[in-house]
C-alpha cells in the first residue's frame, strides 16, 4: 500500500509538471540524524555540539516546475542519503549503526524576494543497506519503507542554491524486540544541502 502512495505522488509530480518547463539539476550535502526524537530543537542541539556520530551526507538529482496556482512550484527530488542511526540495549548502551537509503521528496515551494524560497512537503524512503547486527537481530525485522515530512528554506543566486531543511519522519518504525533491544529507524535530521541547476 505505502508503494502504492508513492507512486501515485510521483505520477501526480510528474503530470503537474508535463506541460510546464521543467528545471532540474544535481544536488548534494550534509545530514545530522537525531533519530526518533520529534524535535527540531534537540537536533539542532545536537548539529550546534558537533553531531559527529550521527552525520552523513547525501546526493541526488532534483526537478522542478511551476504549479498554476499562486505561483508555487512542485519539487520531487531523488536522493541516495547515507547517514548514521543507533539502538540501545538491555544495559541501556547506546551504539551507532549506519544505513544507506534512497529518498524522494516532493516539495511544494514559493519562491519569494527575488532569490529566497520555502518548501514543504512528504518524503519517502527506502533502506538499501545497513551494517546493524545484535545477537540475531537484524533490520529485516522491521520495515525499510517509511514516510516522512520535509520543510526548509532556501536562497537561490543564478544556478546555485542553497537551503537548510528538517526532516521528521511519521512514519511507526520503532522496533522493540523481546531481548530488551530498541531500534527506532524514524529520521529526525538537519540537512544542509547544495543544489546546482543544470
Amino acid at each position: 500500500m505505502k508503494k502504492v502512495i508513492l507512486v501515485m505522488c510521483l505520477a501526480f509530480a510528474f503530470s503537474q509538471t508535463s506541460n510546464a518547463q521543467i528545471d532540474f539539476g544535481v544536488k548534494g550535502g550534509i545530514n545530522y540524524n537525531n533519530n526518533g526524537d520529534a524535535t527540531f530543537s534537540s537536533t539542532g542541539g545536537d548539529v550546534i555540539k558537533g553531531g559527529e556520530s550521527k552525520s552523513g551526507f547525501h546526493a541526488g538529482l532534483w526537478f522542478r516546475g511551476k504549479i498554476p496556482i499562486v505561483g508555487l512550484y512542485l519539487r520531487p527530488e531523488l536522493v541516495y542519503t547515507q547517514v548514521k542511526n543507533e539502538y540501545t540495549n538491555t544495559q541501556n548502551v547506546t551504539s551507532d549503526y549506519e544505513f544507506k537509503k534512497i529518498d524522494v521528496p516532493v516539495l511544494i515551494g514559493k519562491k519569494f524576494l527575488g532569490v529566497a524560497n520555502a518548501f514543504i512537503g512528504p518524503s519517502f524512503q527506502y533502506i538499501l543497506e545497513d551494517d546493524f547486527e545484535f545477537n540475531d537481530v537484524t533490520t529485516d525485522d522491521f520495515d525499510k519503507f517509511s514516510v516522512g515530512l520535509q520543510m526548509g528554506v532556501g536562497i537561490e543566486l543564478g544556478r546555485v542554491g542553497v537551503d537548510v531543511r528538517w526532516e521528521r519522519g511519521l512514519s511507526n518504525t520503532e522496533a522493540k524486540f523481546v531481548n530488551g533491544l530498541t531500534v527506532d529507524n524514524r529520521t529526525n535530521q538537519i540537512i544542509f544541502g547544495l543544489s546546482l541547476k543544470l
